[in-house]
């Protein structure tokens, strides 16, 4: 189903630390089947500032078992809609607010056995304490490594409800924080997350043990530097998850530049609808193509990372400029990210339904 905004009341806020506050929305009975959402998945929130829209992609905190709808915003410096968030918004407010998106979910089943290792950074909890919460309430017999990376304890978002899982789940969850500039009485939970740290924390608490999968969610940095050490640890790749919040926003490939100059035709097919737009294939991307041509296409980060604009090449051919969030399997099933393609072929159908 392609993600679809909707206005939606703020029905709670809470501050979270001094910077970073979670929004809870209601949903009306109409739409409680649009909002179904899996653990680990991400809602994307629209805003128009002095006629400037943006949209800005926030996970979801809460599990689904707990029926509500609850994302975390923490304040960015100059960042409009994070600064609105935390500074102006008010419950009662309206806010246009897409269907949950987002494939960084694990595979809940209440037979499963399994070991999860989560590791978090800052915000990055936020999608993590999902997929926490939701295994130890639906799977009694698995159990969560859950690493936490911070600057301080009053940095720590969600401290007192982690302390509460914890102490709700003793058997099921080794919670581990790690600080950057406070210290917790020895080197372990010193510093930052990094290969060292990872080495460290694995030798301490995972060495004997089999590990299933891996959530990774922070910096590129951090976790980059943890899927290389789990790889080492003889982890399968395929068991190793992770989302990036963001990521550089990258200048297009010198092969598509460079390549031969051609004026597509492309098809857009949106909600059963095709439209016919002329791309250049040094020019726009496809999304920005049928953005400005006047298609209500999907999309939030436009850097390649959150894969709210995938499509499905029909015919033709096109080439991504870089890919943050298509697995290998989507790319060879023709799978694309419409924010990042250009059409290298005279004719090119691109549809967001498939």
């Amino acid at each position: 189903m392609t993600p679809k905004f909707h206005t939606l009341k703020v029905s709670d806020i809470r501050k979270e630390t001094p910077d970073c506050v979670s929004i809870a929305f209601e949903v009306p009975d109409a739409l409680v089947s649009d909002y179904v959402f899996l653990p680990g998945q991400y809602l994307t929130l629209k805003r128009d500032f002095e006629g400037e829209e943006v949209r800005r992609s926030y996970s979801i905190c809460s599990a689904p078992f707990e029926k509500e709808l609850r994302v975390a915003v923490k304040q960015v410096e100059n960042g409009k809609f994070s600064t609105y968030a935390n500074q102006e918004l008010k419950i009662g407010d309206l806010l246009d607010v897409m269907t949950p998106v987002g494939r960084f979910c694990p595979e809940i089943q209440a037979e499963n056995h399994k070991h999860y290792v989560l590791v978090a950074a800052g915000s990055g909890i936020t999608p993590v304490i999902s997929i926490a919460k939701s295994v130890l309430n639906e799977e009694p017999e698995s159990q969560v490594t859950l690493l936490y990376g911070n600057k301080g304890v009053g940095s720590i978002i969600f401290k007192e409800e982690l302390e509460a899982l914890k102490n709700k789940h003793l058997t099921n969850l080794n919670l581990i924080h790690v600080l950057s500039r406070e210290n917790l009485g020895n080197d372990i939970q010193r510093g930052r997350i990094d290969a060292g740290k990872c080495d460290a924390i694995y030798d301490s608490f995972l060495k004997n043990q089999q590990v299933d999968e891996v959530f990774i969610c922070g910096p590129e940095k951090m976790i980059l530097d943890v899927k290389d050490r789990m790889d080492s640890y003889g982890i399968p790749s395929s068991q190793i998850h992770f989302e990036l919040f963001t990521a550089a926003v990258p200048k297009k490939e010198a092969s598509v530049a460079s390549g031969p100059k051609i004026e597509s035709n492309v098809t857009v097919i949106l909600d059963g609808v095709e439209m016919e737009i002329r791309v250049n294939s040094d020019g726009d991307n496809i999304l920005d193509a049928a953005y400005n041509a006047g298609a209500d296409v999907p999309f939030a980060c436009k850097g390649g990372v959150c894969c709210t604009c995938k499509a499905k090449v029909l015919a033709g051919t096109a080439k991504m400029d870089v890919n943050y969030g298509l697995e290998p399997d989507e790319i060879e099933a023709g799978y694309i990210l419409t924010c990042q393609s250009h059409p290298t072929s005279e004719k090119l159908v691109v549809s967001f339904d498939d």
